[in-house]
């Protein structure tokens, strides 16, 4: 007895050792990456996933991401253990040259697993042979460009950029508008012009517009304004201008620091009239089929492009797609919530504004299967409590400062109404102000010339309104008469 003990603590230390063993090395095998929860009682799916940024990655041997995040909420809420393997061909699935399906659908297909949990885009080639849950996450096809690539050189006239066409045309108005205020007030101030008969009034049209030029440049000018209406104007013109070029550098400075007005690739009309960049998508992929069966001019040029070149500009994988955008002249087409993330984890990349073909995706299954809709119904729910919206903003966190969805556009007038506004309440006070000011004046004279107001104010205006050389003719007239 007492020898025969240590022999089977022998034989069993022996056993727990190799099982050790053997765990270890199935832990290592990237095929039989773990992130298996297997639960005594419960039923056990064996799940199908492919190795996709930040869907499903490596780390320290185990599997994490945003579908396995997703798994873990599904099986806590519909009580199954799950068994996690990477597809053999690491393909998403699409019909072979030998009619077979390729990739994760060929493996529910010959029932090697039970779902599919991945970024598997709903397509209805795919729905005739498998089923699929309400889609988990929404997205769309967009390009995938490299920032220092695609700068194009700017415009001769680049600096009129910061504002648009509207707001320069009403800041031409504004500005001869002011000046001729200035012009105008000045006359009819008596402060300013109190004998224009004997007195010469330095604000005429040509000064008026170099005092508002002045202004604009924060340089002080000549003529100096004495009157209170006309300062009235001035200080309101000078108010105008300071905020007029805050805003307009502000606006420049953005300008030069964004990358999207720089971006002359805006649609996928755009990117088939270049010549510049190559161009390319996943092979065998959702969104090739999708070009290849669109009816849209546009998309079937981009279709035939890439067919032709269907061993150069199509890649295998999203990470080599990435890559080849970072380090050669080209573009990626694919699905755009994948892209923003590319763009978020590497700041030279972006993504062009516009998105086609509205999809999805969805948790493939068997057909007939009585786990579609439980996990369509789960899904639901996690998009309903936010959950969905939580492990999106989890793994799509931005490292960088400028995210590329922030667009630069031209500041519209709508942006400086108050501005506009202040300006033209102003100028109406200094209006007001040199006609109060003519009036008193008027009074004043009405009173020693015993006259009436009325009349003293109109001989004013039409003396100091009357043009000098309309003057210096009735002048000269007169002269040549009497002579």
């Amino acid at each position: 007895m007492d020898k025969g003990l240590p022999f089977t603590l022998c034989v069993m230390t022996t056993m727990l050792l190799l099982r050790e063993s053997s765990q270890t090395g199935e832990k290592n095998d990237p095929k039989m990456l773990a992130a298996s929860k297997a639960e005594k009682g419960l039923p056990t799916l064996t799940v199908t996933t492919i190795l996709e940024d930040p869907y499903v990655m490596v780390r320290n041997a185990e599997l994490e991401g945003y579908c396995i995040d997703l798994l873990k909420a599904l099986a806590a809420m519909l009580h199954f253990s799950y068994k996690v393997k990477v597809v053999g061909d690491g393909q998403y699935g699409a019909v072979s040259s030998s009619g077979n399906w390729t990739g994760m659908i060929g493996e529910i297909l010959r029932q090697e697993a039970d779902i599919a949990v991945a970024p598997l885009t709903v397509t209805s080639a795919r729905e005739e042979v498998v089923s699929f849950t309400t889609p988990f996450l929404q997205t769309g096809i967009g390009i995938l460009l490299r920032k220092d690539t695609m700068a194009q050189e700017m415009s001769f006239f680049h600096f009129l950029a910061p504002f648009s066409k509207e707001t320069w045309t009403g800041f031409l108005f504004a500005y001869v508008l002011t000046c001729f205020c200035l012009f105008l007030v000045a006359r009819l101030s008596p402060c300013e012009w109190n004998e224009p008969k004997n007195e010469e009034n330095h604000f005429t049209f040509l000064n008026s517009l170099w005092f508002g030029a002045g202004a604009l440049a924060l340089q002080g000018v000549t003529p100096r304004p004495k009157a209170l209406s006309v300062r009235v104007v001035a200080a309101v013109w000078w108010l105008f201008t300071i905020a007029l070029l805050a805003a307009y550098i502000a606006n420049f400075t953005a300008l030069l620091s964004s990358g999207s007005e720089q971006l002359p690739i805006q649609t996928f009309e755009d990117l088939v009239k270049q010549r510049k960049l190559e161009f390319g998508t996943l092979d065998g992929s959702s969104t090739f089929y999708f070009f290849k069966n669109s009816k849209n001019p546009i998309h079937q040029m981009i279709y035939e492009y890439m067919d032709k070149r269907r061993d150069h500009v199509l890649v295998k994988t999203y990470q080599e797609a990435v890559q080849r955008v970072l380090e050669s002249n080209y573009a990626f087409i694919g699905e755009s919530i994948s892209q923003d993330l590319a763009a978020a984890r590497h700041c030279n990349l972006i993504r062009a504004p516009e998105v086609i073909g509205a999809r999805g995706y969805g948790i493939a299954t068997t057909q007939a299967s009585p786990w579609t809709k439980k996990l369509s119904i789960a899904v639901l729910k996690l998009r309903e409590s936010g959950d969905l919206d939580y492990l999106r903003n989890k793994w799509w966190e931005s490292s960088c400062l400028h995210k590329s969805r922030d667009r630069w556009s031209p500041l519209q007038p709508q942006a400086l109404g108050g501005l506009f506004l202040t300006l033209a309440i102003g100028l109406a006070l200094g209006v007001i102000a040199a006609v109060v000011e003519l009036s008193n004046k008027s009074r004043h004279a009405a009173g020693h010339a015993k006259k009436s107001c009325c009349s003293v104010f109109t001989e004013e205006m039409c003396t100091r309104l009357r043009i000098k050389e309309k003057t210096r003719q009735s002048q000269e007239t007169s002269g040549r008469a009497n002579a």
